[in-house]
């Protein structure tokens, strides 16, 4: 009997796993479609977050440990936009240590006065738990982001 239930739950572990992993490999297949359907050219981080630099800044180059202020547009790949700075007319002030791991991947990958796109897949956002109706479970995530201050 407990070689049985020691084997169901290998199994079930097994699953979960393959189903992540399929998952990840889906969310990859997703953006690389849409950066080609789109004529984009990213970088890809080893965590797999897809990045576009669209405005080089001269100033400072944030980490884990600071502050940042930013203007962004949050969307899915098919447009439709889940959260905006801009929409609100006010800049975002955060710890770049307290928001979801794709961004911070991909806010260091910018400097002061900078701009870029960020690909974030599923794993690196929100996974199976969004915080909000306005975005699909394991969804991709688009964002904008033009980067103001480090702190």
């Amino acid at each position: 009997m407990n070689k049985f239930i020691i084997a169901l739950a290998l199994f079930t572990l097994t699953l979960c796993s393959c189903k992540e992993e399929d998952f990840t490999m889906a969310n990859d297949e997703e953006i690389r479609q849409y950066l080609a359907d789109n004529n984009l050219t990213a970088e890809k981080t080893e965590e797999g977050l897809y990045y576009i630099i669209t405005t080089e800044g001269t100033g400072a180059q944030p980490n884990i440990a600071n502050d940042v202020t930013v203007h962004y547009k949050g969307y899915l790949l098919n447009g439709d936009i889940f959260d905006s700075s801009y929409d609100r007319g006010e800049q975002s002030t955060f710890p770049l240590s307290g928001v979801i791991q794709g961004w911070q991947i991909g806010i260091p990958k910018l400097k002061e006065g900078g701009a870029g796109r960020l690909f974030i897949p599923s794993h690196l956002a929100y996974g199976s738990n969004p915080p909000s109706s306005r975005i699909p479970e394991n969804a991709v995530l688009a964002f904008d982001i033009e980067l103001f201050e480090v702190r």
